[in-house]
C-alpha cells in the first residue's frame, strides 16, 4: 500500500474552467503517477446541493468535470476515482463529526462569515438565507478527507481554514473514541493556487469571470481578449505586478517563457500582442486534451460505468471502516453482549472466515470480526477452491500472508491493519 494518500474533489456547480485546472486538476493528475502516492478524486456533487437548486445543472457539471479530469489524463484503474453522492457513508461520517467539533468553530468558517457580515452590512438579521447546509460545509468537507484517512489535500490558500478543521475534527474524535483518523495536511503549490479571472478577481463560477477550460479554440482567443488590462500603451513598459494576464500566463508557461514575458512587459509590449502570446500558449497544452474530452462528453454512459467502479472502490474501504466508528461509538450489535457474559465460561466469539458465491459466478470470502465489523474482503477467485486454499493461507500463515495474496484482496484501510493483524493472530493462537 501507499504511504500516502492525497485527495481532491470539484464542486459540481459548473462548467470546469482554467482556474480548476491549474489549481487542482492538473497537479491532482501529475501526483497520481507518483508510486508512493494513493490518490482518491471526487465529484463534490453533496456541496453543489449547498448553493445550486438547479438538478439539469449538477447533472450536467458533474458529467463536465468527470471528463474533464479524464481527458487531462486521469487513470481511473491506478486512482480511486467517485462520486461523492455514491458513498452514503460519507454523510454518516459528517454526523459524526458533527457531534463532536464546536459551533463556535463552525461560527469562524469564511464562508458563512462573510455571509453574516453581508447580511449586517445591509442591515438585515444575520442569518438570513443562510442555510445549514452552509453553515455545515466544513464538516461536509471534512468527512470527505477523514473518511479516507487523506494525508496531503491539495487546495487553494482560501481553503486552508477548512484542513485546519478537519485537523480539528480528526484530534477531537481521537481524544474521544480512540485512534481512528490521520489528521491531514494542506499542500499548497504556492505558484498555482488561486488563478485570476477575466476581471482580476479570483476566477471563480459565482463571479461569472472564468475561461472554460474546454472552450473551442475561437472562443478561448475572445475571452482571453476581455482580460481587463490597463490603459498603458504600446512601448510603454507595463508592470507584472497584479497582471491577471501574466498571472495566467505564467501557470502555464515554462520558467523561461516566464521571464521572457517579463522582459517583453518591461519592455512596452501591446496588450493586443501580450493576449495573443497568452491565447497560443494556453491552447498549446489544452487542444490536445479537447477531441478525448468531447468523445466522453458524447458518452455519458462510460463516464457513469466508470464512477460507479470507482464508487466500488471507495466503499470497499469506507464501508468496513464506517463500522468500526459504529462500533467506537457504540452503535453496537447487541448480541456482542453476549460475548461478555461468555468470557466467563471461556467461550467466546472468534473471527470468522466466510465464503460466498455472487451473481457474477466468482467465489468471494470476507473475514468478519466478533463484533459483525467486516475485516478482510477478498476479489473474486475462479473457484471455491481458490477461494479455499487463500482462507487456508490466512488461516495458517495469520497477516504473514497478507503480501502474498494482496492482489486478491481489496485494500485494507490503513486504519484496519492492526485489527485484520490482531484476528488472524488471535485464530493463529487459538488453533
Amino acid at each position: 500500500m501507499s504511504t500516502q494518500r492525497f485527495l481532491t474533489g470539484i464542486t459540481t456547480s459548473g462548467t470546469p474552467h482554467l482556474g480548476n485546472y491549474v489549481g487542482s486538476i492538473r497537479p491532482s493528475v501529475q501526483a497520481s503517477r507518483r508510486a508512493d502516492v494513493e490518490s482518491f478524486y471526487f465529484l463534490a456533487d453533496y456541496h453543489a446541493l449547498i448553493k445550486i437548486d438547479e438538478p439539469a445543472r449538477i447533472q450536467r457539471s458533474t458529467l463536465e468535470i468527470a471528463a474533464s479530469w479524464l481527458a487531462a489524463g486521469l487513470d481511473p484503474e491506478r486512482v480511486v476515482f467517485y462520486r461523492q453522492s455514491d458513498v452514503p457513508e460519507i454523510p454518516e461520517l459528517t454526523w459524526f463529526l458533527t457531534c463532536v467539533i464546536g459551533k463556535g468553530v463552525l461560527n469562524r468558517a469564511h464562508a458563512y462569515k462573510a455571509a453574516v457580515d453581508k447580511n449586517t452590512a445591509a442591515g438585515t438579521d444575520p442569518d438570513s438565507d443562510v442555510t445549514a447546509g452552509l453553515f455545515m460545509y466544513p464538516v461536509l468537507m471534512g468527512a470527505d478527507i477523514l473518511m479516507f484517512n487523506a494525508h496531503q489535500v491539495p487546495v487553494g490558500r482560501d481553503q486552508i481554514q477548512h484542513i485546519e478543521m478537519a485537523r480539528d475534527m480528526a484530534h477531537s474524535f481521537n481524544h474521544r473514541y480512540g485512534e481512528h483518523f490521520v489528521p491531514p495536511e494542506a499542500a499548497i503549490d504556492e505558484h498555482v493556487a488561486t488563478l485570476p479571472g477575466l476581471d482580476g478577481r479570483k476566477m471563480s463560477k459565482s463571479y461569472d469571470n472564468t475561461i472554460p477550460l474546454f472552450a473551442s479554440r475561437a472562443e478561448l482567443k475572445k475571452l482571453i481578449g476581455g482580460i481587463v488590462t490597463d490603459s498603458k500603451a504600446p512601448q510603454e513598459p507595463k508592470s507584472t505586478e497584479g497582471s491577471a494576464l501574466f498571472q495566467i500566463y505564467q501557470a502555464f508557461a515554462s520558467t523561461q517563457e516566464t521571464a521572457a514575458m517579463r522582459q517583453a512587459y518591461a519592455d512596452g509590449i501591446a496588450w493586443g500582442d501580450a493576449k495573443q502570446l497568452v491565447f497560443e500558449r494556453i491552447d498549446q497544452e489544452i487542444a490536445p486534451m479537447r477531441e478525448a474530452y468531447l468523445a466522453l462528453i458524447n458518452n455519458p454512459a462510460k463516464i457513469e460505468a466508470i464512477l460507479r467502479a470507482g464508487a466500488t472502490r471507495a466503499r470497499a474501504i469506507a464501508t468496513p471502516f464506517m463500522g468500526r466508528l459504529r462500533h467506537a461509538v457504540g452503535l453496537r450489535d447487541l448480541s456482542a453482549q453476549d460475548n461478555a457474559r461468555a468470557a466467563k465460561t471461556g467461550k467466546v466469539a472468534k473471527p470468522l472466515f466466510k465464503q460466498y458465491r455472487e451473481s457474477d459466478g466468482q467465489f468471494y470470502f470476507k473475514l468478519v470480526g466478533t463484533d459483525g465489523t467486516l475485516l478482510l474482503q477478498s476479489l473474486g477467485f475462479e473457484s471455491p477452491k481458490d477461494a479455499g486454499q487463500a482462507i487456508g493461507l490466512l488461516q495458517k500463515q495469520g497477516a504473514a500472508a497478507l503480501p502474498e495474496l494482496s492482489a486478491k484482496l481489496q485494500a485494507i484501510d490503513p486504519a484496519s491493519v492492526a485489527l485484520v493483524n490482531a484476528a488472524l493472530q488471535g485464530m493463529l493462537e487459538a488453533d
